[in-house]
């Protein structure tokens, strides 16, 4: 094999990989909160404690992926374009 068509292959199978798990777990944690749904701050003292609610994912700690983010939004201008 050449090593361009290696890379290709290599690169068609991560692709395929990832669609694979966008479609088997299309919610992945929260960057941001870690999945926590909150942030941590500490106290004077530096333990932790509970602070504000992640803008992010709505405190569910919770975001759902971009290849299923793309899915979704392929499927709903199909089905709005096939009415």
């Amino acid at each position: 094999m050449t090593p361009a068509l290696l890379a290709i292959a290599c690169l068609f199978a991560v692709a395929l990989g990832y669609v694979a798990k966008c479609a088997a777990s299309p919610f992945g944690t929260c960057r941001k909160c870690r999945g926590l749904g909150h942030l941590l701050k500490t106290d004077r003292k530096g333990r932790p404690k509970r602070g504000k609610d992640c803008r992010r994912c709505d405190t569910t700690g919770k975001r759902i992926r971009v290849g299923r983010w793309l899915y979704n939004r392929a499927s709903s201008t199909y089905r709005a374009g096939t009415r």
